[in-house]
């Protein structure tokens, strides 16, 4: 589900490819795009939830000591 652009900027942050294809599918989602309503509520009705699961193991690695030896989770 990577993104990738030709003439993309570099995000130099943690996991800010999981962070922005997170983003897009929650802007792009019916329930945002045509019923209106806001992303976190979106969020809330269990939208896009792979994504979520994944962002949030990316940013809990960032914590865990061990991934000093794996590496961080995600892209």
């Amino acid at each position: 589900m990577p993104k990738y652009y030709e003439d993309k900027e570099e995000d130099g942050r943690a996991c800010g490819g999981l962070r922005e294809d997170f983003k897009a599918c929650l802007l792009q989602h019916d329930c945002v795009v045509k019923e209106g309503k806001k992303p976190s509520e979106c969020l809330k009705e269990g939208h896009c939830k792979g994504l979520q699961v994944a962002f949030f193991e990316c940013k809990r690695s960032m914590l865990d000591t061990r991934s000093r030896f794996r590496g961080r989770k995600g892209y």
